[in-house]
C-alpha cells in the first residue's frame, strides 16, 4: 500500500463517527482513528502506529468495561475469531454503552484482516429505557382507566334501570292519569335515561375492545335485509323525541357477505342515528348499497351540518368530535364512530367520511364479501 493509499484510508477512518481500527491478518494494526484512541484513553499508553501488535491493545480496552460485563476469552482468543461478523453491546465502567462490531475483510477468498467499530450508543439506550419506562406507565394508566370506566359504568347501570322502570310505571294508567305536561316530563326522563344507557353500553364495549377485542360471530349476512331492518329501526323514535328524518334506501341485490350481522347492524344503526341527529327535520338521509367486484359498498349520506375536512380522520378517534358538532350543542360522546371503524376493520373493510361542511356528511363502508383474511368456511355456522 502506497503512502497516498494509506493517507486516504486514514482520512476515511477519521471521518467515521465511531471509533475504528483496521487489523491485519497477522493481528497487527493497519490503521486506527483518533476517536477510538480517545474513547478508551489509549493515547500515549500503547503503540497505535501502523504495524504495532494488537495484543497489548485488547486488555486496555477491556479495562474500561463495566465490572458486571463478562468479556469472552483472553486477547489471543478474541483476536483469533476471524471467520464471521461479530457484534455486542458493552456497558462501560463510566456509564457509557458502546456497540462493538467486528467485520472480517475478504477478497477472492483470502482473509485480509478485520475492521473494528466501537459506537457510543449511550443516548440511544437512555432513550430506549425512557420509552420503555413510559410505556409501562401508560399501560398501567390504561389499565386503571379501563377498570374505572367498567366500574363506573356498572355502578350507573343499576340506578338508571330503576329510573327508566319507574318512568314506565308512571305512564301506566293503573297508577293514575297524567296531565300532558306530566307525561312530557316522564317521556323526557325515559328518553334521556335510555340515551345514557346507550352511552354506558358504548363505554363498556370500548373497554372490552381495549382489553381483549370484541368477539365476532361470523355467518352469512343478507345485506339488503340488514339495511332494511336498520333503516326501519331508525324511523322508530320514542314519543316526545325528535321526528324521523326522511330516509331513502336504495340497495341492489347481491350475494351474502361473511360477517357478524349483529355488529354490522350496530355500525349502520350508529351511522343512521348520527345522520338523523345532525340533519334538520326537512333534510334527507340516503342509504345506498351495491356489490362491486369482491366487496359490498354501503353509503350513508345526509343533508346535515357536514364534517370539516380537517376532522374527517379525527372523528374516528374515541371521545373526539368535530368542532361544528361541539359548538352546535349536539349530544354525543365521540365513541360511536371509533367503535364503528374498529368493527368494520375487523371485518377486513374500511369506513371513511366525506361530504362538505354545511352541505352534509357521507360515510362509506367497504366490506369484503368473503370476510376478513383467515376466516374459513368452518368459522361460519
Amino acid at each position: 500500500m502506497g503512502s497516498e493509499d494509506r493517507d486516504l484510508l486514514q482520512a476515511v477512518l477519521e471521518a467515521l463517527p465511531a471509533g475504528a481500527l483496521l487489523q491485519s491478518p497477522a493481528d497487527e494494526i493497519l490503521a486506527v482513528n483518533r476517536h477510538f484512541a480517545r474513547m478508551f484513553d489509549l493515547e500515549g499508553r500503547v503503540d497505535l502506529s501502523r504495524g504495532a501488535p494488537m495484543r497489548p491493545v485488547v486488555p486496555l480496552v477491556r479495562a474500561h468495561f463495566a465490572a458486571g460485563y463478562t468479556a469472552p476469552g483472553g486477547p489471543g482468543e478474541i483476536l483469533a475469531r476471524r471467520p464471521v461478523h461479530r457484534e455486542a453491546e458493552i456497558p462501560l465502567a463510566d456509564g457509557r454503552v458502546v456497540r462493538r462490531e467486528v467485520e472480517p475483510l475478504r477478497h477472492a477468498g483470502a482473509y485480509l484482516g478485520a475492521l473494528w467499530f466501537f459506537t457510543d450508543i449511550t443516548d440511544r439506550k437512555r432513550r430506549e429505557h425512557d420509552l420503555e419506562r413510559d410505556n409501562v406507565a401508560l399501560t398501567e394508566l390504561a389499565r386503571q382507566r379501563n377498570a374505572f370506566t367498567a366500574a363506573a359504568s356498572h355502578e350507573l347501570r343499576t340506578p338508571l334501570t330503576t329510573v327508566i322502570s319507574f318512568g314506565e310505571l308512571l305512564v301506566d294508567p293503573a297508577f293514575g292519569t297524567l296531565t300532558e305536561q306530566q307525561r312530557a316530563f316522564v317521556d323526557a326522563i325515559r328518553r334521556n335515561g335510555e340515551r345514557m344507557q346507550r352511552v354506558i353500553a358504548d363505554l363498556l364495549f370500548t373497554t372490552r375492545m381495549r382489553a381483549t377485542g370484541p368477539e365476532l360471530e361470523f355467518g352469512p349476512v343478507d345485506v339488503p335485509g340488514m339495511l332494511r331492518d336498520a333503516v326501519l329501526e331508525s324511523l322508530c323514535v320514542p314519543a316526545g323525541g325528535p321526528g324521523p328524518v326522511f330516509t331513502v334506501l336504495r340497495c341492489c341485490p347481491g350475494p351474502p357477505l361473511r360477517g357478524d350481522r349483529h355488529r354490522l347492524h350496530h355500525v349502520l344503526g350508529n351511522l343512521l342515528e348520527n345522520a338523523a341527529k345532525f340533519t334538520p327535520p326537512d333534510g334527507r338521509i340516503t342509504v345506498t348499497a351495491a356489490p362491486r367486484g369482491e366487496h359490498w359498498e354501503i353509503e350513508v349520506a345526509d343533508t346535515g351540518i357536514g364534517i370539516p375536512e380537517a376532522a374527517r380522520e379525527e372523528i374516528f378517534t374515541g371521545f373526539v368530535r368535530a368542532a361544528n358538532a361541539r359548538s352546535g350543542g349536539y349530544p354525543g360522546t365521540g365513541l360511536g364512530l371509533a367503535i364503528g371503524r374498529t368493527l368494520v376493520e375487523l371485518h377486513g373493510g374500511t369506513l371513511t367520511a366525506g361530504g362538505r361542511e354545511g352541505e352534509g356528511a357521507v360515510f362509506r363502508i367497504t366490506l369484503p364479501i368473503a370476510g376478513p383474511p383467515g376466516v374459513t368456511e368452518e368459522d361460519v355456522p
